[in-house]
């Protein structure tokens, strides 16, 4: 993988975490204003295919859904999950093409 590999990966990654983070927003404003929600099972989706850290952004900065289970349990395994994928492919560089090669 070449750096503009890596960079095109990392814009990627933030432009998603940015996303993620807008739509937890969209609806922690419809949440203040009593207009129709987004779902928890989106929101969680939309963590799980890799928006988990503009999900725990949004979470702590915006006060959204912090106190609201099994939404916080979830959105930490997905969190934990995402971490051990990140380690896999840091540690285990050898497994990278083949788990990648199917994207």
């Amino acid at each position: 993988m070449t750096m503009i590999d890596i960079i095109k990966w990392a814009l990627l990654f933030l432009a998603l975490n940015l996303s993620v983070f807008s739509i937890y927003f969209m609806d922690k404003q419809a949440a203040r204003c009593g207009r129709r929600r987004i779902s928890e099972r989106t929101l969680l989706i939309l963590a799980l295919i890799g928006g988990s850290l503009g999900a725990l952004a949004a979470q702590q900065l915006l006060r959204h859904k912090t106190r609201k289970e099994p939404f916080r349990s979830i959105l930490a395994a997905i969190l934990i999950l995402h971490g051990a994928l990140i380690a896999v492919l840091a540690f285990l560089p050898q497994w990278s093409p083949l788990l990648l090669q199917d994207f």
